[in-house]
């Protein structure tokens, strides 16, 4: 071998030196996160608006810890946005963290525990109960105000918004409770 050759042959062995470096760098960057999944179902009902909503104090936060749920998956017996939440475990989650309130994670034991109030008296951060299952408090919410309140509502479904005078939840609602003074 020449001394041309062997020069030419050093390049292209840095170049492939150089080329397979890049490649196994590029193999360490990490991934690009994955999208978000989409919520395949609307957190409120087609008409619901949440513009104007309104709170003071406890039910400030009670108001924003409920928004920021929306669109979590339910999940039967699920205390955290990460597994997903049933109905009192979205209420117990939120009240723990906006209110330093905790509760149980039962809707009746939750009833027992809060004061029945009239619907012309609810504010805010409220609750809202419902017989959905045959059985006295077996499902509750969250009043934001405007008539909606908050809930998880059931097996594939995800955290969303409705109306109080849905016909399907007015025919099933027990009423409203308070564990505000």
């Amino acid at each position: 071998m020449t001394k041309r050759t062997t020069l030419a042959q050093l390049a292209s062995r840095q170049g492939l030196v150089l080329w397979a470096t890049a490649l196994a760098l590029a193999g360490c960057a990490s991934a690009p996160p994955a999208p978000k999944k989409p919520a395949t179902k609307p957190a409120s009902r087609p008409g619901i608006s949440l513009a104007g909503l309104q709170a003071e104090g406890a039910g400030r936060e009670i108001l924003m810890y409920s928004l920021s749920l929306l669109d979590i998956d339910y999940k039967f017996g699920g205390s955290n946005p990460e597994a997903g939440l049933d109905c009192s475990g979205m209420v117990a989650y939120i009240y723990q963290n906006a209110a330093k309130v905790k509760l149980p994670h039962n809707a009746a034991q939750i009833a027992s525990l809060a004061r029945p109030i009239d619907n012309s008296r609810m504010r805010v951060g409220d609750l809202v109960f419902f017989n959905t299952l045959g059985k006295p408090f077996s499902h509750m919410g969250i009043y934001i105000g405007d008539g909606k309140f908050v809930h998880a509502p059931r097996s594939n479904s995800v955290i969303r918004v409705d109306r109080l005078d849905n016909s399907y939840f007015a025919a099933r609602y027990e009423g409203a409770r308070t564990l505000f003074d």
